[in-house]
């Protein structure tokens, strides 16, 4: 690959790359790669953002008559006025005559191609194309990763904590209904504890909205997504409520501290507004047909061209009028849910999940459930260096032991646990992760991949393609069989996903002549590590603190067969786009031993961008003479808020991720919706791959 198009581009900004025939936009720190085929060698020369009606981070003038996308992705065409004048998903055919146009390509990183001439989009099952009558056009990209613009230091007193919660709706770029799109959101300021309040200038609350909540650290805590979102001013009071013009509500009793009830009436207003504002944002920009917009005009008066341009109080009480079981069916499934001890730490990691619209929830009082889940078998090879059947331990040594706790059930994709204890079934969230995220090295030519393996008998796990298989994303990967200690500790300093296989003897790594303890390592460079080795959970901790976003670990012994078949299911998650936490997750619904396996750090870290933009998954059961399809689509990475659209005949709505929408297809539009892109599959109490040969015989 050639160097960059342009002079120097901050590390944080896309890229544009050359690749042969292809222009490749590159988003360095979120590892994602869009290559872009121009039928000859492009020259690149850097352009003005200005001219694409979007805030762009950087921008290319290229000479190409057609442009090639590696698969098919919404695209939206405004004129010059910015009046939509085509949408196009699969198998569409838009010739527009001369003008000026700008195509909004949604890809994994956000594109815009601003053309002056003539103008065609088509697409067929894999593949999109922009023809243009000039051959000149303007390509500007978006990053869809965002960071804090500034820092509010405070105490742990409820007061200031409230005061310095109020300002993360500083980030919103709109406080109309386009907020409830993750682009439009923006980073909350980082928290810092200090012996004072201290709130740099320009952070006020944007909204005319005010939070009362009752005096308690958990309290706050738990308002810190909806006053975030509603860009909220908070303030502690015995009679928790929500104020503004023309509208108020209770949330919950008279209370002094935080409660269930509270907790409930917070997160019933979020998912309200939430719902309420991506469906009236289609009378905006984003004119496009969403399912749940019907589906939610059928069960109530919905003026959305008034509420859309009406002050929030009218919103705000539109949203409290959303039937409860229309709320329930309608609303997305929610992204995470974080349950918190309460603990003084956990104020810093407070923006990052307010960021994620988390519901935070007061964590029941810690009581360890005793061992961790079961390990392995006597006499089975265990990843472990000694007695493969040794007895339960606690989850570290020394200061570091801390109970095992069981995370409380909620409907969410993702779950994570904030303060002490180790949750068994839930992300261990470590603050450290949150800002190793941040920071990350930024991917240049592919998403480096590093493969170790300790133990020739536990090979299976790194045999074969675990990673890469993607035209559209390279990898880069690279195996290490028995390294010595010096060679580990070199692996672990760079690349994007390390995953250990071998043995783990009192946290430490087994090397070829010795132990590498990873409290030793002075920093991590790998921002993403599986560490597939008995109890390995302190490890993971160590990594964390050293520099990972986050770590896969676990909390008992695992089997060697096991934990083969689990590390593959991990790897081929992560390299579908699935984030740790979701990675994990699945891992856990289909095969017991995932109980043992647990994420530190953050958990919404990923290794690599789904190949739609965000990670899907299905199930398909027999129905008569076809077969009920049901798609899951997940959150992006960058938040809640996007849509979706399956990509099957006859379906031409969108829908919000989060859903799971089910449909009735026939055998042939299966098996081409299946080969679009390898997702996991359930079919008749299985897992699968769509592309494994496997599956394709059984529905034949």
């Amino acid at each position: 690959m050639t160097g960059p198009a342009g002079p120097t581009e901050p590390a944080s900004r896309p890229r544009f790359r050359t690749d042969g025939a292809d222009l490749v936009v590159v988003d360095p720190v979120c590892n994602a790669r869009y290559p872009i085929g121009t039928g000859d060698r492009p020259e690149p020369r850097p352009a003005e953002s200005t001219g694409f009606r979007f805030p762009v981070d950087a921008a290319v003038a290229v000479r190409a008559p057609e442009l090639v996308f590696p698969y098919v992705v919404p695209t939206c065409i405004r004129d010059d006025a910015g009046e939509t004048v085509a949408r196009t998903e699969h198998y569409a055919y838009e010739a527009l005559p001369a003008g000026r146009y700008v195509v909004e390509v949604m890809a994994p990183i956000r594109l815009y191609v601003a053309v002056e001439g003539p103008l065609t989009v088509a697409s067929a099952d894999d593949r999109l194309a922009i023809e243009t009558g000039s051959g000149e056009v303007h390509i500007g990209a978006r990053s869809r990763h965002d960071r804090p613009a500034a820092t509010v230091r405070t105490t742990a007193d409820p007061d200031d904590l409230a005061r310095a919660i109020s300002t993360f709706g500083s980030g919103l770029k709109t406080t109309g209904p386009e907020r409830s799109l993750p682009s439009l959101r923006g980073h909350p300021p980082r928290l810092e504890f200090a012996d004072e309040l201290s709130i740099p200038s320009g952070l006020e609350p944007p909204g005319a909205v005010e939070l009362v909540v009752p005096p308690d650290r958990s309290a706050v805590y738990a308002a810190a997504s909806l006053a975030a979102y509603l860009g909220a001013t908070v303030r502690t009071g015995s009679t928790p409520r929500i104020e503004t013009d023309g509208f108020s509500r209770r949330l919950g009793p008279t209370a002094t501290a935080s409660t269930p009830a509270f907790e409930r009436a917070v997160e019933d207003v979020l998912e309200r507004i939430f719902l309420l504002e991506c469906v009236v944002r289609t009378e905006g920009l984003y004119t496009i047909d969403l399912d749940e917009r019907h589906r939610l005009e059928e069960r109530m008066d919905l003026p959305a061209a008034d509420l859309y341009d009406a002050p929030i109080g009218d919103r705000l009480a539109a949203a409290a009028e959303i039937p409860g079981d229309a709320l329930a069916e309608l609303g997305p499934r929610w992204g995470l849910v974080v349950h918190t001890t309460g603990d003084r730490d956990g104020i810093a990691s407070l923006p990052f999940l307010a960021n994620d619209l988390a519901k935070i929830r007061a964590a029941p009082a810690v009581e360890s459930v005793g061992d961790p889940p079961p390990g392995a078998d006597v006499g089975t090879l265990a990843r472990a260096a000694g007695d493969p059947a040794r007895g339960a331990q606690s989850a570290g040594t020394g200061d570091r032991a801390e109970p095992y706790v069981s995370a409380p059930a909620a409907d969410a994709f993702e779950q994570g646990w904030l303060g002490s204890g180790v949750p068994t079934d839930a992300n261990k969230l470590l603050h450290a992760g949150f800002e190793h995220g941040l920071d990350g090295s930024p991917a240049e030519g592919g998403i480096e991949v590093t493969l170790v393996c300790t133990d020739d008998r536990m090979a299976g796990e790194v045999d074969g393609d675990l990673y890469g298989g993607r035209e559209e994303l390279p990898f880069s990967v690279d195996v290490h069989r028995n390294p010595t200690v010096a060679d580990l500790r070199g692996l672990l300093a760079v690349g994007d996903v390390l995953h250990y296989v071998g043995h783990v003897e009192d946290g430490g790594f087994v090397c070829s002549d010795g132990v590498l303890d990873p409290d030793s390592l002075e920093s991590v460079g790998t921002g993403a590590v599986i560490v597939n080795g008995c109890r390995s959970y302190r490890t993971g901790v160590a990594l964390v603190e050293a520099g990972a976003a986050g770590a896969i670990a676990t909390v008992s012994d695992v089997g060697n067969a096991d934990a083969i078949a689990v590390g593959r299911l991990l790897a081929g998650l992560l390299n579908a786009g699935f984030t740790l936490r979701s990675a994990v997750d699945l891992a856990r619904s289909r095969r017991l031993v995932g109980n043992q396996y647990v994420v530190v750090g953050d958990g919404g870290a990923a290794a690599a961008q789904a190949g739609g933009g965000v990670p899907t998954r299905c199930r398909i059961e027999p129905a008569d003479d076809n077969y009920r399809l049901t798609v899951t689509f997940y959150h992006a990475r960058d938040g809640m808020g996007g849509v979706s659209i399956p990509y099957i005949d006859g379906v031409d709505r969108y829908v919000l991720s989060g859903s799971s929408p089910t449909f009735s297809v026939g055998a042939g539009q299966l098996r081409r919706f299946l080969r679009l892109e390898r997702i996991p599959v359930e079919y008749d109490g299985e897992l699968y791959w769509s592309t494994d040969e496997a599956l394709v015989e059984r529905l034949d």
